[in-house]
């Protein structure tokens, strides 16, 4: 059975642009009714029971609702809690539009030419409005979150609802705590084991450091970067491979 959510209908206001007045005067918002939800249906090996999710499914809209109605601003918002935002939109956005096909194996299945028609990938749906104007999940990620934050650790955060995705966390990103948030995601991905073999003669890391090792490497070379948070480090001597990404639905069934 298909739960529609209602993603064509959401409207947001353009948080990179010129406030307008209804977005000067928006405040960061509680993220308490998506907390729920991730505490309720997301296990502690970041499985998604999104079974569980559709009877909720009018708490989700109500959650994705109020970011609708509260898009950050630079003037009252704070970068973290920006950031917190668009992470949070993301990950519920990705549940929201899995559940509108739900069950598939993986969400690559969405945006075939049978689901959606000359749409090439989930990614590139565009069902959610910002100013007047359709964006998509790839306009969230590569043109608010990697554009206007330099911060890698965003690839830890947000999940693309497959297994070599990092997990997703447990609770909703809030500003307050995003730093250690964000520094907790990252140790538990890299450590992972599933999603990255690190050895003292070896690394054979997930594919998120390949495609987006651009994004590390304005920080510090790649190896430095997981040497912060490896329990295991890297040596300049240690040949680096990279792993086939799982995009099988993290799905708790």
């Amino acid at each position: 059975m298909r739960v529609t959510i209602l993603l064509i209908g959401l409207f947001f206001i353009n948080a990179c642009g010129t406030l307008n007045p209804q977005q000067a005067k928006t405040k960061p918002v509680s993220h308490q009714l998506f907390d729920e939800l991730l505490k309720r249906y997301v296990t502690d090996e970041g499985l998604v029971d999104y079974r569980g999710f559709m009877t909720d499914s009018a708490q989700l809209t109500e959650y994705i609702d109020l970011l609708n109605n509260n898009a950050p601003n630079d003037s009252n918002w704070s970068e973290d809690d920006q950031i917190a935002y668009w992470i949070n939109l993301y990950n519920a956005a990705t549940i929201a539009l899995v559940l509108q096909y739900y069950p598939v194996a993986s969400i690559k299945d969405i945006g075939s030419s049978i689901q959606v028609p000359f749409v090439n990938t989930p990614w590139d749906i565009q069902f959610i409005e910002i100013a007047g104007e359709r964006y998509d999940l790839n306009n969230i990620e590569h043109n608010i979150l990697r554009k206007k934050w330099a911060e890698p650790r965003i690839h830890f955060a947000i999940n693309c609802a497959s297994l070599s995705c990092p997990k997703l966390r447990r609770e909703a990103y809030e500003g307050d705590l995003l730093q250690r948030q964000l520094d907790e995601q990252a140790r538990e991905f890299v450590n992972d084991h599933f999603r990255n073999d690190i050895t003292t003669t070896g690394a054979s890391l997930s594919k998120l450091f390949d495609w987006f090792g651009g994004d590390f490497r304005k920080k510090m070379p790649v190896r430095a970067f997981i040497n912060q948070y490896s329990d295991v480090k890297i040596s300049e001597e240690v040949e680096i491979s990279y792993k086939e990404y799982d995009w099988r639905l993290n799905d708790v069934n």
